[in-house]
């Protein structure tokens, strides 16, 4: 408004005098009808002598010629005959970024850093001079809200009856352009989900599913198409030294529409209460209705020292890329951030739930990492019994370490109970059910996952695994295919096709798949190529045994070199018919309390000859699976 200027797409457009003036009057009061009388008194006061009518109707002509606008298909000014203009588009709060030639602030100078920024791809459209009779300035770390209720209630009246029930949270912009700082925005992102995920009434996208669209400039109607949800939630973060400046907005996919917008400025340690404030406002907004339960689960607990809350996004920022690397450096940073802070339940449960992980990919040995998720598990419902992530853990390490079933499954509905809208613990109780031949009831399960998280090549692996044990190979081969398509180094579909090849005595298709994935993984391609041919001259000389035996005899010669898993061996002694050796090699993996034991002994085919022997009833038993 100082300048008098309107640009579009970064364009400096040509509009000034009384069209401008229009635009500034229209923009004052968007939906509303403007009259000509209410014009002429605002553009020619007084007794000025002029043709107004046509005066006016040559500056609206102008606006539109400007806007790319038509009077008979309006996008922006529409007429209303005999009356007057109103302004249709829609409008929200600009958002700002500093050009990567400037200089970053001095620490706590946010302010400084929003005086000298470009505009980013979300372009608005609201004047200077409405922002600033809108906004509450003048209080410490103030609340910048983009409307007044009466006005927000005018500009979105038409879009309220939305029906919203699944969301998305797309990555936050880190306005800083500062590369060090994206562990502290996608950190962000991971909390905001998490504090919306709360809401049992929605249902929301999980972060790993989100964060393919960092830094993406793809239309939000294809987005929000890809990941079949009802709306997008999508913003900023510019943080300089301890002070940050967060804005959200929540934008219908269809139609595509502005529903609400809000901005925060104030200290890091704030954040819990924004997150807090806009999972409420979203709520509000698309008139979800929140339990007592829920509100208390979103009155925020106390922030937490800066130390500590900075080394937590740390570990969520490492923890949500789901590799070996990531979660060795995510336990890293929640114990430093449990180390600075001894109370923050949080960080606690983030550490459980990374030992789970790291130790289900031998990051840590894996009786060593269920131990400390255990620890962790217990200290954060210690101090919050109402974090869904410490029960989902604490059933993980009840299930695979303790051996106590009842319990595991009494932990995983409290988890789910708590947050019905988190994939992961629901990913966790679909393994156990699958593992447990519980198919229809994994399945379910399943198909939750998948429409939590629809783009995680883990979690979407993982969902296959009902198909796997309840022998509905067909199936588990036609999806693991579609996500090979997707992703052709995705190692979890790979082993499940190739297992399920196996398992439908498909060998020559399993070992030409065998050989291609070696040679994706590394292998030399002549190393790859002899290999599978060994295996091919033992199936046709002598058949399912002879592949088999050429298993066993590789698995045998890794052992000698580095002890491996029992299970492994018994597996193998099972399908070359050496019942005695199966039922040696089972009793060690219960000696070393083997997780694959209790994964698979119930569903794995090559057991079938032995589960009419009582050493095998008397394992079972001993185990203690439920019946």
């Amino acid at each position: 408004m100082a300048a008098g200027e309107i640009r579009k797409a970064g364009m400096r457009l040509k509009l000034a005098g009384k069209a401008f003036q229009v635009l500034q009057a229209l923009l004052e009061r968007p939906q509303e009808v403007v009259t000509r009388e209410e014009l002429r008194q605002r553009m020619w006061p007084g007794n000025t002598f002029v043709d107004y009518d046509l005066a006016l109707k040559k500056a609206v002509n102008r606006l539109r010629d400007v806007l790319g606008d038509s009077a008979e298909s309006p996008h922006f000014i529409e007429t209303i005959p005999r009356r007057g203009y109103r302004f249709i588009g829609s409008i929200a709060m600009p958002l700002s970024a500093p050009p990567s030639s400037v200089e970053q602030p001095p620490a706590g100078d946010v302010e400084a850093v929003e005086q000298r920024v470009e505009k980013p791809r979300f372009k608005m459209k609201k004047s200077w001079n409405l922002i600033g009779a809108l906004a509450l300035t003048g209080l410490a770390a103030a609340l910048l809200w983009l409307n007044a209720d009466k006005l927000r209630t005018r500009i979105f009246a038409r879009s309220r009856s939305a029906e919203i029930h699944v969301i998305a949270v797309l990555p936050l912009e880190n306005l800083s352009r500062d590369p060090e700082q994206e562990y502290f925005v996608d950190g962000m992102t991971d909390q905001l989900i998490t504090e919306l995920a709360k809401v049992r009434e929605l249902r929301v996208i999980s972060h790993t599913s989100v964060m393919p669209y960092k830094g993406a400039r793809r239309p939000l109607g294809v987005v929000a198409k890809e990941l079949n949800v009802d709306a997008i939630v999508e913003g900023t973060v510019l943080r300089s030294g301890n002070r940050v400046r967060v804005t959200a907005q929540l934008i219908s996919a269809s139609p595509e529409r502005h529903l609400w917008a809000d901005s925060y400025q104030g200290e890091v340690t704030d954040m819990f209460s924004l997150q807090d404030r806009v999972a409420r406002s979203i709520a509000g907004e698309i008139r979800v209705s929140l339990t007592p339960e829920e509100r208390a689960g979103l009155t925020g607990t106390p922030p937490p020292e800066p130390e500590a809350y900075d080394a937590y996004v740390r570990g969520r920022y490492y923890a949500s890329q789901i590799t070996a690397d990531g979660f060795e450096k995510a336990v890293v940073s929640f114990r430093r951030a449990v180390e600075l802070q001894p109370r923050y339940a949080q960080a606690y449960a983030d550490l459980a739930e990374t030992y789970c992980w790291a130790s289900a990919t031998s990051v840590i040995p894996g009786r060593e990492g269920l131990s400390k998720a255990r620890q962790a598990a217990l200290k954060a419902l210690e101090l919050d019994e109402g974090l869904s992530q410490a029960h989902s853990s604490l059933a993980w390490v009840k299930y695979v370490y303790e051996w106590n079933f009842p319990e595991a499954e009494t932990e995983f509905h409290r988890s789910l109970g708590l947050r019905p809208s988190n994939s992961w613990p629901a990913l966790w109780y679909g393994m156990y059910l699958a593992e447990g031949n519980r198919i229809e009831e994994s399945i379910i399960e399943m198909k939750k996952v998948q429409q939590m998280d629809p783009l995680s090549p883990v979690a979407n692996a993982l969902a296959l695994t009902p198909l796997l044990t309840g022998r509905n190979y067909d199936a588990a081969i036609e999806d693991a295919r579609k996500l090979l398509g997707i992703d052709h180094l995705n190692g979890l579909a790979l082993w499940i096709m190739i297992t399920s090849y196996e398992r439908k005595g498909e060998y020559s298709q399993a070992i030409a798949l065998q050989q291609e994935t070696a040679v994706l993984y590394g292998v030399p391609e002549g190393a790859a190529a002899q290999s599978a041919e060994h295996l091919r001259n033992a199936y046709k000389s002598r058949g399912p045994r002879g592949y088999w035996r050429v298993n066993l005899e590789r698995k045998l010669s890794e052992w000698k070199k580095k002890p491996g898993e029992p299970y492994d061996l018994a597996a193998l002694y099972a399908r070359v018919g050496y019942k005695e050796d199966a039922f040696v090699w089972l009793e060690k993996a219960y000696l070393a309390r083997s997780q694959t034991l209790i994964f698979w002994l119930r569903t794995d085919p090559a057991f079938d000859l032995l589960r009419s022997d009582p050493k095998y009833e008397e394992l079972v038993r001993r185990i203690g699976f439920p019946r």
